[in-house]
């Protein structure tokens, strides 16, 4: 009896002790393991759709003329596309249970014609966005393009700070004066948090980057904080906040993305913009996922994400999915009816506005201009371009006409000439070119008479300071990029870019120019579009003291003295019709004004010399085949750089030195072991 209660007790004290290391293993078990705890738990499904650098494309585009709604076409995009592209992921979304955020990474104004509306008391692109249900948009360096007293209004005209409701406007490493209405109006925030149907909180904040401000037009007296610190700041407010996922909506490009998911741990998405990238795969960068849609309403990014909220890890679900990250905005999606009677509103509101810029002569975006059999190319990058030369020989031929002065050069940045320009490819269309093209390519800037486009202004140089601006415009683009390769319209040019600089003063980071790099230049004396032949060209020599008269955009004209600011070595001074002198706050005088004193703007001249083209047998201008190429205007020549020159001099130089001592060396050595001869010898 008492044998078998040992036996029991001995037994019951072996099963307490085996039930409690089960459990202790077991406890162990699943806090040594998240993925199987997690595994018995749904993780939390959301999406993210995203656009960016819109520019203002509010219609099908590249052409625009092919687009016919209902009938099959090649244009792109377009916001009622974009906006049935969108519901119906949400619809199928929604069925799942799964929530969607819209997001925009800046620059949806500035571009395309619509953008000339913000001057004239309307926010077409903004108003369009908030009905498709944006939940968040950055502001990009293209908003600024009017300047940011016009930023204010056309915010507050979409119905700012109320609107930040209905789609959120942010800005977070921005900071406007404290008496400017972006600042006192409260017309643009630093984050955002989003409570959505799941009970995920997703937090997100903007950033404008290094390169994006460089590009600005016109930001007055904004200021721009460092990104990385003002990321870090925002990742620990909307930590602070309770926020479960945070996206940052970036306006700084592939790379600057790049150095940001490095340097600022706890951003777990960029959603990004600016360089216009379309990333087919997202970029990892750690545990940060970067998307960016590439641009123009191309293409529709999605992101399908899974928040594990045991870890709070996010990873990207599209390829289980089968889902493109990016989706084609093409003639598969019909327009929605809504938002497209609401861009066609805004349609009509263009015309009215052109008709009243042009005293009449347009009054219809659509119109057919000319004809051509080509593309009028805008690329590649550094480069000679068919459009570049139609450009220049638009402003020499209408501004010598407007001046009544012949013009001998004519010169225009890449940086405003926007895109190609696409002659129509459809039955209906075929190489018509519009009015809305011609001005989608050169319609950027503004006037000080408040209008859309950039003026033509009128200058006069010496031949030595035009040679000057061609070493300066090589200067520019080896340090600031594709946006400041300068073509032109009567000369022509060569030049060695590893001859631009002899050195870089180290520190300061101030570059040598050698003023050398320029290998040839001639300027062209005839009266109609300049040939590629030898003929009528005459010598652009250094030292020349003549006058040219120069037409460039007004823009440009008050960028290059600025230069001359840093390098005095290449000096410009403007100048009037009898060789004055014209000081800066005078620059106004030299712009080119029509008889009513309206200025005339780079897209006027465009539109002007291609209308007055000789037309084909259908009465309308045909655009000649001399523009479906290049005409050997700048051409890069290859020559031994003028810093090897220097080093093979001071190679030989100190070889020489070399040589020298080791010879002295050798004498003083053969001496010294020569044996002393007696002197009775």
């Amino acid at each position: 009896m008492c044998k078998r209660n040992s036996l029991f007790v001995a037994n019951k004290g072996l099963l307490l002790a085996l039930t409690t290391i089960l459990i202790v293993a077991l406890f162990l078990g699943i806090a040594g393991n998240p993925k199987s705890y997690a595994a018995e738990t749904e993780e939390l499904y959301f999406s993210i759709l995203h656009t960016n650098d819109m520019h203002s494309e509010l219609i099908p585009h590249s052409p625009a003329v092919d687009y016919r709604p209902g009938e099959e076409n090649a244009a792109i995009g377009g916001f009622a596309r974009l906006a049935t592209a969108v519901d119906e992921i949400r619809e199928n979304k929604m069925k799942e249970g799964e929530p969607v955020l819209l997001l925009d990474a800046g620059d949806f104004l500035g571009g395309a014609p619509f953008a000339w509306l913000a001057l004239n008391g309307s926010a077409a692109e903004l108003t369009v966005m908030q009905e498709m249900r944006y939940d968040a948009v950055a502001i990009g360096n293209h908003e600024y393009d009017y300047g940011a007293d016009v930023l204010a209004q056309y915010l507050m005209q979409a119905g700012y700070p109320e609107a930040h409701e209905k789609t959120l406007v942010l800005a977070s490493n921005t900071e406007a004066p404290s008496d400017h209405p972006l600042a006192t109006q409260g017309l643009y925030r630093e984050t955002g948090m989003f409570e959505l149907g799941n009970g995920l909180k997703v937090g997100v904040f903007s950033l404008i980057g290094k390169d994006a401000i460089l590009a600005m037009g016109d930001s007055g007296d904004m200021q721009f904080l460092d990104q990385h610190e003002t990321a870090l700041q925002m990742v620990d407010e909307l930590d602070e906040h309770g926020a479960d996922v945070i996206v940052a909506l970036s306006h700084c490009g592939v790379d600057e993305d790049k150095e940001l998911a490095q340097e600022v741990p706890g951003i777990d998405v960029i959603v990004g913009g600016h360089s216009h990238t379309a990333l087919f795969e997202p970029v990892l960068q750690g545990t940060t996922v970067i998307v960016q849609a590439g641009s123009l309403g191309t293409y529709l990014g999605q992101l399908e994400l899974a928040y594990d909220s045991n870890t709070g890890e996010v990873r990207v679900r599209n390829e289980e999915n089968g889902s493109p990250f990016l989706v084609p905005i093409d003639g598969s999606f019909a327009g929605d009816p809504e938002i497209d009677a609401l861009v066609q509103e805004y349609v009509l509101r263009l015309d009215a506005y052109i008709e009243q810029m042009t005293d009449g002569k347009f009054d219809d975006i659509m119109a057919t201009i000319a004809r051509s059999d080509s593309v009028l190319s805008s690329l590649p990058f550094f480069s000679e371009t068919a459009l570049g030369n139609f450009v220049t020989d638009a402003m020499r031929f209408v501004g010598q006409e407007s001046t009544g002065e012949r013009v001998d050069i004519a010169g225009q940045a890449n940086g405003n000439i926007r895109s190609s320009v696409f002659p129509g490819t459809t039955e209906h269309s075929a190489g018509n070119i519009s009015f809305y093209e011609i001005v989608e390519a050169t319609g950027v800037g503004r006037g000080l008479d408040g209008r859309p486009g950039c003026p033509i202004a009128s200058v006069y140089l010496t031949g030595e300071e035009v040679r000057r601006v061609l070493e300066i415009t090589v200067l520019l683009q080896k340090f600031m990029g594709d946006s400041y390769f300068l073509h032109f319209s009567g000369l022509r040019y060569s030049y060695n870019p590893a001859n631009a600089v002899l050195l870089t003063v180290p520190f300061v980071n101030l570059p040598i120019p050698t003023t050398r790099a320029v290998t040839g230049a001639e300027l062209y004396t005839g009266d109609g579009i300049q040939p590629a032949s030898n003929e009528e060209y005459v010598a652009l020599k250094r030292g020349d003291e003549e006058l040219y008269h120069l037409v460039t955009d007004a823009y440009l004209l008050l960028f290059l003295p600025l230069v001359t600011d840093i390098l005095p070595q290449l000096e410009i001074v403007p100048k009037n019709a009898d060789g004055e002198p014209v000081p800066r706050d005078r620059m106004d005088e030299l712009i080119i004004r029509h008889s009513d004193g309206r200025e005339l703007k780079v897209w006027e001249a465009v539109l002007m010399y291609a209308a007055a083209q000789l037309h084909g047998g259908d009465g309308i201008p045909q655009i000649p085949d001399y523009y479906a190429a290049v005409a050997g205007r700048i051409t890069k020549v290859w020559t031994f750089p003028l810093i090897g020159w220097l080093l093979l001099i001071l190679a030989a130089i100190v070889a020489g030195i070399i040589y020298l001592a080791l010879r002295r060396r050798r004498r003083r050595i053969f001496r010294d072991t020569m044996p002393i001869r007696s002197a009775t010898n």
